[in-house]
């Protein structure tokens, strides 16, 4: 058993290099290179490639990205299953500062309390600029999918298996950019992993499937994702809730030791994708 934990530790601490770099359309010319939106891609070996591709947006509160451990190591995953990897870095803040003046953050709502977030909107404080940047990642997550869909026939990929997989703030990038996305941008699937809506939630008349992982005791995250899946389930659409109750606050990948039931989040996402047939069975 020790040597079992062991091996899940080291596939976990994997990441890798990205075979192919490229930049979006929804760049401004007034981007410095390293804050121009971009994707990267993984692809996993060919004998293992079934088709599917995830688009990757990483955590981060719109601040900064966590490029490690919700992009190379979620595509080390990813790729192991057969499953192409596209890590997203979307526009951000322009600055990292402090949050603005006059503006405290408000009271945490408990996952007993969806209600609280009327249109599972759980963004903690709506500014202009705020807004705005979420509005250009969203245009970023869709250009990201309509690019990836370009290259499928170049990088052995299915069209109809192209999908968002959110972490936290890039959880509400994915969301924002479904509600909205149509033809070549419209992503298959939908996967939010402790990121809720960071805007009024409109389902589409179209809505892909939605996958929602999250713990119980992450203040306003589960309550806010609780609050989504009504949304989804009250418009028809097809939607599925985790809520994993050991451990508090946001989550990585991490090995499968037995020890918590959140650990087991990355396994029900590869039986999720299974289910839907985004993979082989």
């Amino acid at each position: 058993m020790k040597g079992f934990s062991l091996l899940c530790l080291l596939s976990v601490a994997i990441t890798l290099s990205a075979q192919t770099r490229l930049y979006l359309s929804t760049g401004d010319r007034s981007d410095e290179e390293k804050d121009s939106p971009m994707i990267e891609v993984y692809l996993p070996k060919e004998e293992l490639a079934n088709g599917c591709a995830i688009v990757l947006c990483p955590g981060g509160a719109m601040r900064w990205l966590s490029w490690e451990s919700d992009v190379e190591r979620m595509a080390a995953f990813l790729n192991g299953h057969g499953i192409a990897a596209v890590g997203l870095r979307y526009h951000l803040y322009k600055s990292q500062g402090k949050m603005p003046q006059g503006m405290t953050m408000p009271p945490m709502v408990d996952v007993t309390h969806p209600d609280h977030f009327p249109k599972a909107d759980a963004n903690p404080m709506h500014t202009a600029e705020g807004d705005s940047i979420i509005q250009l990642a969203a245009l970023d997550a869709k250009a990201a999918i309509r690019m990836v869909r370009e290259h499928a026939d170049e990088w052995h990929l299915r069209k109809d298996r192209i999908g968002f997989l959110g972490f936290s703030a890039g959880g509400g990038v994915a969301i924002a950019a479904a509600m909205s996305a149509e033809g070549m941008e419209r992503p298959d699937f939908l996967c939010t992993n402790f990121g809720p809506s960071l805007m009024p939630v409109t389902v589409p008349a179209d809505a892909p499937p939605l996958l929602i992982m999250t713990r119980a005791d992450h203040p306003n995250v589960a309550a806010g994702l609780v609050a989504l899946f009504m949304e989804w389930k009250r418009a028809g659409g097809n939607a599925e809730i985790h809520i994993y109750g050991d451990g508090k606050g946001p989550y990585e990948l991490m090995p499968e030791t037995g020890e918590t039931t959140t650990e087991s989040w990355s396994h029900q996402l590869i039986l999720w994708l299974k289910a839907k047939g985004f993979v082989k069975r």
